[in-house]
C-alpha cells in the first residue's frame, strides 16, 4: 500500500487491489462498503485524482476507483486499437459486472467523464447514475470540434496528439514539466496541487508504456471520427440518450472546455438531470474545489440511494 500523505492520516485506508478485468490486470484503489460508486479520472491522471473523494464518499458508499487501461499500475498494452471506446467500455463492463456487484453510480471526469457518458447510454442496466465532471456527452464534443471554432481552438491539443512519438517527447522532456505546467497552469487555486501531488503523477506517466497508452486514447478516437460517416459524426439530435439520473459538476475557468457546451447537455438526458457550476474553478475541478465537489456528489448519491 502507498504511503498516504500526512494530511491524509486518520481517514478511512483504503486497499490497492488487482482485478483481471476483459484480459487486463487492472490496478484500482478500494474503500468503504455498500452500494458501489466507480471514480474514472482522464488525462493524465491515475487514481490519485480522486484522493479527496475517496476518503468522503466511503463512509458510506464502497468506492472503486481504477487506474484505466494503460494508466500508472494498470497492464498496458500495445497498439493504438488497444484503445478504442469498445474496448474501455469492455473494461468499466467488466469491472461493474464482477467486482462492483452488478450496477452503480458511475463517476468520471475529463477522459473517464467520456467514458461514462457512453458507458450510462449503453449499458442503463448497469448504472443507477451517472455525475460527469467537466465532460461532455462524447457525441456533442466532436460535433463542437468540428463545427465551433471557439471549441476547436481549444481542443487542438488533439490534432497534435496524432503525430508519432512528438508528443511523448515534448510531454517528457525536462523531467515531465509539461505535467507540473498542465496542473498548476490551467489550476485558478495553484495551492491545489502539492510538490508531493506533482511528483506522484509524474511519477504515473514516466511507468514504461503509460504515456503513450494515454495518448493512445486521442488517436483510437480521432480515427474512429474520421472514419464515421458524417451522419454519425455531426448528429444535430443526439445518437444516444442516458436515461438515469444526471449530476453535471462544471468548473466554469476550463481551458479545454468552451462553456457554451453546457447550453446543449441536457439534451443528452432523457431522465432527471442537474448541473452544478462552480465559478473561479478550473477543468481540475475535483481536485481545487473538493468541498464543494464532494457536497454535491453526497447530496446526488442520498437521493439514489435513499
Amino acid at each position: 500500500m502507498d504511503t498516504m500523505p500526512s494530511s491524509e492520516v486518520g481517514k478511512p485506508t483504503w486497499e490497492h487491489v488487482y482485478y483481471h478485468v476483459n484480459n487486463i490486470r487492472m490496478h484500482c484503489v478500494v474503500a468503504g462498503s455498500g452500494q458501489a460508486v466507480i471514480l474514472l479520472h482522464g488525462f493524465p491522471e491515475f487514481w490519485y485524482s480522486w484522493r479527496h473523494q475517496i476518503p468522503a464518499l466511503s463512509h458510506r458508499f464502497r468506492v472503486i476507483a481504477p487506474d484505466l487501461r494503460g494508466y500508472n499500475q494498470t497492464e498496458k498494452p500495445r497498439g493504438v486499437g488497444q484503445y478504442s471506446m469498445s474496448l474501455l467500455l469492455e473494461d468499466l463492463e467488466g469491472l461493474i459486472r464482477d467486482h462492483a456487484g452488478g450496477r452503480a453510480v458511475v463517476v468520471g471526469h475529463d477522459w473517464g467523464g467520456g467514458l461514462a457518458w457512453t458507458y450510462a447510454a449503453l449499458f442503463p442496466h448497469r448504472v443507477e447514475g451517472l455525475v460527469a465532471l467537466n465532460c461532455p456527452p462524447p457525441p456533442l464534443l466532436a460535433r463542437k470540434i468540428l463545427t465551433d471554432p471557439r471549441q476547436r481552438r481549444r481542443s487542438r491539443y488533439i490534432y497534435l496528439f496524432q503525430v508519432p512519438f512528438l508528443p511523448e517527447l515534448l510531454i517528457s522532456r525536462r523531467n515531465y514539466e509539461f505535467i507540473e505546467r498542465l496542473f498548476k497552469g490551467w489550476a485558478v487555486d495553484k495551492s491545489a496541487f502539492s510538490d508531493y501531488d506533482i511528483r506522484r503523477y509524474k511519477e504515473a506517466v514516466a511507468k514504461p508504456g503509460a504515456l503513450t497508452a494515454a495518448i493512445n486514447y486521442y488517436r483510437a478516437s480521432f480515427r474512429r471520427l474520421l472514419l464515421a460517416p458524417p451522419s454519425k459524426a455531426l448528429p444535430r439530435i443526439p445518437s444516444f440518450k442516458v436515461s438515469c439520473p444526471t449530476l453535471v459538476i462544471w468548473g466554469m475557468e476550463d481551458r479545454a472546455f468552451h462553456p457554451t457546451l453546457l447550453d446543449e447537455i441536457a439534451d443528452y438526458v432523457s431522465g432527471p438531470f442537474r448541473l452544478r457550476t462552480i465559478e473561479r474553478c478550473s477543468h481540475w475541478v475535483q481536485q481545487e474545489r473538493p468541498e464543494e465537489v464532494n457536497h454535491y456528489l453526497l447530496e446526488f448519491l442520498s437521493e439514489i440511494y435513499c
